[in-house]
C-alpha cells in the first residue's frame, strides 16, 4: 500500500516556497536569506533546513515542480501524426504552458535572469528530448538531403521558447496566454517549420 503524503509537509514547504517567491520578487535572489525566508514563512532555520539545503537547493526544487508540470501538459495530448504537425494542438499545449508560466510569474522573471537561464534552458533540453526525441527521429527532417540532427531541432525549440518566455515574463504583461501562443504558433508554421519540410495539418 503507497504512504499517504504527509500534508503537514506538503504545506511547510508550499509556505517556505511562497514566501522565497515573495521575497526574491522584493529584494532578488542575492540578497535574500535563509532567516528572511524563515521568518515570512513563520517558521524557523530549522525546519528550514529539514525541507532544503540551500537557497539553491530550494530554487532547484520550484524548477523541477515546474518542469514536470509543462512535462504533465506535453503529455495531455499527440501533438505528432506520422509526418505531420497538428497546429491547432500546439496551439492549445502552448497556451495552456504559458497559463503555467503567467501563474508564477515571479518564479520565471528569476528563472530566465542570468545563470538561472542557463540552467532553465537545460531543464527543458531534457524534458524535451525525453518526450519527442523518438517522434523527431521518426520524422527524419532534412534540409538539402542532409538530414538534420534531433538535438540541434530541440536545441532550437528551446531558444525560441525561452527567448520568448523572458520576453513575455518582464514585459508589461499586455499579451494574454491564447494571443501569445497563437502568435508563435503563426511565425513558426509560415517559416520556420515549412522550413525544415514538416507537413502542417489543421487539427
Amino acid at each position: 500500500m503507497a504512504k499517504r503524503p504527509d500534508l503537514r509537509v506538503i504545506r511547510t514547504k508550499r509556505m517556505i516556497i511562497n514566501a522565497f517567491m515573495k521575497l526574491v520578487t522584493q529584494h532578488g535572489f542575492d540578497a535574500v536569506t535563509i532567516q528572511q525566508i524563515a521568518d515570512e514563512a513563520m517558521i524557523n532555520r530549522a525546519t528550514f533546513y529539514a525541507h532544503f539545503k540551500d537557497k539553491q537547493d530550494l530554487f532547484d526544487q520550484i524548477l523541477q515542480i515546474t518542469t514536470g508540470s509543462f512535462l504533465k501538459i506535453l503529455d495531455a495530448d499527440i501533438l505528432f501524426d506520422g509526418n505531420k504537425i497538428k497546429m491547432k494542438t500546439i496551439e492549445r499545449t502552448l497556451t495552456e504552458i504559458f497559463k503555467e508560466i503567467q501563474d508564477n510569474r515571479s518564479f520565471f522573471q528569476l528563472a530566465t535572469d542570468g545563470s538561472n537561464n542557463v540552467q532553465l534552458v537545460e531543464q527543458l533540453q531534457i524534458l524535451l528530448q525525453q518526450r519527442y526525441a523518438e517522434l523527431f527521429d521518426n520524422l527524419h527532417i532534412t534540409q538539402n538531403q542532409t538530414e538534420i540532427p534531433t538535438d540541434f531541432i530541440i536545441a532550437y525549440m528551446t531558444s525560441i521558447f525561452m527567448g520568448t518566455v523572458r520576453w513575455w515574463v518582464h514585459s508589461d504583461g499586455s499579451f494574454s496566454p491564447d494571443h501569445l501562443a497563437h502568435l508563435i504558433i503563426q511565425l513558426i508554421a509560415n517559416g520556420h517549420l515549412t522550413v525544415l519540410g514538416i507537413e502542417l495539418v489543421d487539427a
